[in-house]
């Protein structure tokens, strides 16, 4: 799909990944919809960013957990450039927790993750595909975590809504089809000042010099190196579908014997 002239709409993309998503698509002439729920300034220069890129973009509020938000979105975009192509799910939350303590998570931590990790991306995906559908082409793209995969993760809560949402992939590529490709992303650990606050300066030093020396890759993703898989399951993916794709440095497959490497 050549993204000139299309738009897509970029969930929680004020900052992170979302954010290098949104102006990696701005750079293919891609117009967006940048997505906040609390970092306006930050969704601001975003935006600026986007358009100094030269796509035209939107700034939009909305929190991913409410369905009239959802819809909201999609409409921002059917009436900026009456068309929706793309489709991130980037949004996302987690509560951090040793997943040992079990004590540390309550039932409304889960349903509160649940409903920004897997229902809001269903409701996304709702309210985008009536267009995608008449327009006879779109493609979306969640944004997961290899803790959907391994089971390791900030919490036992997150990772499971990583997982569903997983399984919430292979489900809807199944019926979309043709009109729509629907493919997950799962990353690693991504140098991120969402996970530097999350896990604290001193432990996130050490995971990111473990990754560094022990991973198969010894390499740690960067936001852009998640947002070149993304711009790629929405340009060139035309033949792919219900994909759960690890870009995790081989995270997946334990830490490989890499002394005197």
């Amino acid at each position: 799909m050549d993204l000139s002239g299309k738009a897509a709409i970029v969930t929680g993309s004020a900052t992170g990944v979302g954010a290098a998503s949104a102006l990696r698509l701005a750079r293919k002439g891609c117009n967006v919809v940048i997505n906040y729920t609390k970092s306006e300034a930050e969704a601001e220069e975003t935006a600026a960013a986007c358009r100094d890129a030269g796509a035209e973009a939107i700034v939009v509020q909305a929190d991913v957990s409410d369905d009239a938000a959802c819809r909201a979105l999609a409409e921002a975009a059917v009436g900026k450039w009456g068309r929706i192509d793309g489709l991130v799910n980037n949004a996302g939350t987690t509560k951090f927790v040793e997943q040992s303590n079990l004590d540390g998570l309550t039932g409304e931590d889960f349903l509160k993750l649940t409903s920004v990790n897997v229902v809001g991306p269903f409701q996304m995906i709702r309210a985008v595909a009536p267009h995608m559908k008449a327009a006879g082409a779109g493609s979306v793209v969640n944004i997961s975590s290899v803790a959907g995969v391994t089971g390791i993760g900030s919490s036992v809560a997150y990772a499971s809504t990583k997982g569903a949402l997983n399984t919430m992939t292979l489900s809807l590529a199944r019926v979309m089809g043709p009109e729509i490709r629907i493919n997950t992303i799962c990353p690693g650990m991504i140098q991120s000042r969402w996970l530097q606050q999350g896990l604290g300066q001193e432990r996130y030093d050490k995971l990111l010099h473990s990754q560094q020396t022990n991973l198969p890759l010894q390499r740690v993703a960067t936001p852009d190196d998640i947002a070149d898989a993304v711009v790629w399951f929405l340009e060139a993916g035309e033949l792919v579908t219900g994909e759960i794709l690890l870009v995790d440095g081989g995270q997946h497959l334990g830490y490989a014997p890499l002394k005197g490497r």
